[in-house]
């Protein structure tokens, strides 16, 4: 009887192992949980009784074209943002006195100069920033650099958005990739099919990526919640799987500085009761943000090697969906931005920032040159604020060769 018991209990325990790794390989997620895992437990509190500085970046893969609708629709999907975004934003401000910042990131593939004009109106009067998206497929390292470069001159040239160097004078830009598939990340080669991209993105003036997490999809990394380099290998896809951890003064390496959002498990929220859920800090009407998810990602604490007092907080969505409008222009974001000014910008505990991607990467390459304190200064001071340091200072960097 004693004998059947112990085994009894060893096939149940095997058939949940076997249950467990079923599960997290359907949702991808033993391609990061044991790094999870580990930066759980390596996690440790602040002692310091200095402030934390929370920046937070919403990057939205802006694509007015999506699922192919009608001229009119795609305009009123930009309308609808040039008008509803500046009531929302004007009822909120950081530590330093700015409205949160929204920076699209729009694809190549559907450029349309009469979208990129509204756009780049409403940048123009404080709220956010363009960058660079774009989705393809079989493409070649000849074709991405012939898109890459056209699309940031006439960025440039036609719409006066993205900036040049100002001691090489390259136009520059920040990058997220379309369907994840970043570096060809994907195992079937699809929506990529370049193994060298990270090295094209250098070259054409890329100065970070943007496009993680991805979780669930299998184009997810390993390295989870980090800012760092990544080394492209260009005979072999996703080489931005693992990489080199961004770190105050050590001097930039690799090829591309990969900045990630937040990436967790959510236990209050299980799948049939028992799985927690993925918080991948997306915002989404399937995703909107609340109080713990904010919470959440804070916990993550990404940041700079060295720089303990900054935490990066970089969010995704994808703004030119209808149904997400609500979400990201009604109660839901407008309840997210007023518990970050009451939770975390106390001016003593924590100091809350609004920046876009290109002022949050300005503010890593800050903290690695040990210069970051600069940059920030406390509330209720007369020195320069935030947002104009950043614009001098992120053009006296030089990209790793």
């Amino acid at each position: 009887m004693l004998e059947f018991l112990l085994w009894t209990v060893v096939i149940l325990i095997l058939t949940g192992a076997c249950l467990l790794g079923y599960a997290l390989r359907m949702r991808q997620m033993h391609l990061w949980i044991g790094e999870y895992i580990r930066r759980s437990i390596n996690r440790k509190p602040k002692l310091s009784s200095d402030p934390i500085h929370i920046f937070v970046a919403v990057t939205d893969h802006f694509e007015p074209a999506w699922q192919r609708p009608s001229y009119e629709q795609e305009c009123t999907r930009v309308d609808t943002w040039v008008r509803r975004y500046p009531v929302m934003a004007a009822k909120h401000v950081d530590a330093d006195g700015r409205c949160p910042q929204h920076t699209f990131f729009y694809p190549e593939e559907e450029y349309r100069p009469e979208h990129l004009d509204k756009l780049a109106q409403l940048c123009k009067a404080g709220y956010g920033d363009v960058e660079i998206h774009l989705h393809h497929d079989h493409d070649t390292a000849e074709g991405l650099r012939e898109k890459l470069l056209r699309f940031k001159m006439t960025l440039h040239e036609r719409h006066g958005l993205l900036h040049r160097h100002a001691h090489t004078g390259e136009i520059e830009y920040g990058f997220i990739h379309g369907n994840w598939a970043l570096d060809n990340a994907r195992k079937d080669g699809r929506w990529c099919g370049i193994n060298n991209e990270l090295i094209v993105l250098r070259e054409t003036g890329c100065y970070a990526d943007f496009t993680l997490p991805s979780a669930p999809s299998e184009t997810q990394t390993r390295k989870i919640n980090s800012i760092y380099y990544a080394e492209d290998d260009p005979l072999g896809p996703k080489s931005h799987d693992t990489g080199i951890e961004v770190e105050v003064g050590k001097a930039p390496s690799g090829d591309l500085m990969i900045i990630q959002g937040p990436l967790a498990l959510n236990w209050a929220s299980r799948k049939w009761g028992v799985l927690p859920r993925i918080d991948n800090g997306e915002l989404s009407s399937e995703n909107p943000p609340t109080p713990e998810r904010v919470d959440r990602w804070i916990r993550q604490h990404i940041h700079v090697k060295g720089q303990p007092h900054w935490i990066f907080v970089k969010l995704h969505t994808h703004g030119a969906q209808e149904h997400n409008f609500e979400v990201l222009l009604g109660q839901p974001m407008d309840g997210m931005l007023s518990y970050l000014e009451t939770a975390y910008n106390d001016g003593q505990r924590y100091q809350l920032h609004y920046v876009t991607a290109r002022e949050m990467y300005a503010l890593i390459r800050a903290a690695e040159s040990d210069m970051g304190e600069s940059l920030v200064t406390p509330l209720g001071s007369d020195s320069p604020k935030l947002a104009s340091s950043q614009k001098t200072t992120i053009d006296s960097y030089e990209y790793p060769s």
